[in-house]
C-alpha cells in the first residue's frame, strides 16, 4: 500500500481530540444502528463505538495490515453471534461520512492545506474502508459457511443413530429425507461402526423414508454390498411401495445376502430370539 497522506500524524491527532464529536456525528448518521449498539454488545460483546475508533486509526496511519486482521476477527465474531449484515454495512457507511466530515473540519483549521492533495487522499480513504468491507465480508461468508456445515455435519450424524441390541446384532432407523450427503455420511459411520462393534447383522429400516433419488438408492445399495464385504449381514425392513416401485424401474435389486422383511418389528422378533 501507499505511504500515508501528508500530514496523517495530524489529522490523527486532531481525531483523537474530537474523538467525542466523531463518536456524536456517528451515532446521528448510522439510524438504524445507534439503537442496536447495546443489543450488540450484549450479543456478541462487540463494542461498536470503540471498534469504529480503532478502524479510524488503521485509516488514518494506513495500517492495512491491521486493519485486514482487525476485519477478519469482526467476520468471525457477526458470523458466531448471525448479527444481521444490514446493521454492519450502515455502520461502515456512516464511519466512511463521519470521518470525511471530521477531515473536513481539520481542513478548515489548518487553512485548507488539504486541498491540493485530495484526490490522493480520496483513493488512500476510500480503498481501504472499502478494504474493511470485502476483508470482513469475505471472513463473515467463509466462516459463516464452515458453522452452517459443521452444524449439518452434526446433524446428520444424529440422525444416523445405530442402536446395539445385543453383543452382534444393531438396528439402524432411518426418518426423513435421504440426500447424497447424508448418504456419505451413512456410509462413513456404517462401516466404522461395523469395525469397532463388529457387528454381524445390521437391521436397516426405511419404514421413515418416503421415497429417494436414484443416486441415493444406487448409492444405498454400495453401502450394503460394503457391509457383506465386512462380513456383516444387512436387514433391510419397512421398503415404501414408491421405493419399491422405482428400483423395479431401475432394475435394481438386493443380492443375495441381504434380507428384506416388512416391518422392523418382524425383525426384532426374529433377530431378539437367542
Amino acid at each position: 500500500m501507499e505511504e500515508p497522506f501528508e500530514n496523517s500524524f495530524k489529522l490523527k491527532e486532531f481525531f483523537e481530540e474530537n474523538r467525542k464529536k466523531f463518536e456524536k456525528i456517528l451515532l446521528s448518521e448510522a439510524v438504524n444502528v445507534k439503537d442496536k449498539i447495546d443489543v450488540i454488545l450484549t450479543i456478541g460483546n462487540i463494542d461498536l463505538v470503540n471498534n469504529a475508533n480503532k478502524l479510524v486509526i488503521y485509516i488514518i496511519d494506513g495500517n492495512e495490515k491491521e486493519l485486514q486482521l482487525f476485519a477478519k476477527q469482526e467476520g468471525i465474531a457477526w458470523a458466531t453471534h448471525s448479527i444481521d449484515l444490514s446493521f454492519k454495512l450502515e455502520w461502515i457507511q456512516s464511519i466512511r461520512r463521519t470521518l470525511w466530515m471530521i477531515i473536513e473540519q481539520y481542513n478548515e483549521l489548518v487553512s485548507k492545506q488539504i486541498t491540493s492533495d485530495f484526490f490522493h487522499l480520496e483513493k488512500e480513504i476510500n480503498t481501504q474502508v472499502d478494504t474493511f468491507l470485502n476483508t470482513f465480508f469475505i471472513s463473515y461468508s467463509t466462516y459463516k459457511d464452515s458453522l452452517i456445515m459443521a452444524h449439518r455435519e452434526l446433524v446428520e450424524n444424529l440422525s444416523v443413530p445405530i442402536i446395539p441390541i445385543n453383543t452382534s446384532v444393531s438396528i439402524l432407523p432411518l426418518i426423513g429425507s435421504v440426500d447424497n450427503f447424508r448418504t456419505s455420511i451413512l456410509e462413513e459411520k456404517i462401516l466404522t461402526e461395523i469395525g469397532i462393534s463388529r457387528i454381524q447383522t445390521l437391521i436397516m429400516d426405511l419404514s421413515g423414508i418416503a421415497d429417494m433419488e436414484t443416486q441415493v438408492i444406487d448409492h444405498l445399495l454400495k453401502i450394503i454390498d460394503g457391509t457383506s464385504l465386512m462380513g456383516c449381514t444387512t436387514v433391510i425392513t419397512g421398503l415404501r411401495p414408491e421405493v419399491v416401485r422405482k428400483m423395479i424401474h431401475l432394475g435394481h435389486s438386493f443380492d443375495s445376502s441381504t434380507k428384506t422383511l416388512g416391518t422392523l418389528q418382524q425383525a426384532l422378533k426374529e433377530y431378539l430370539i437367542v
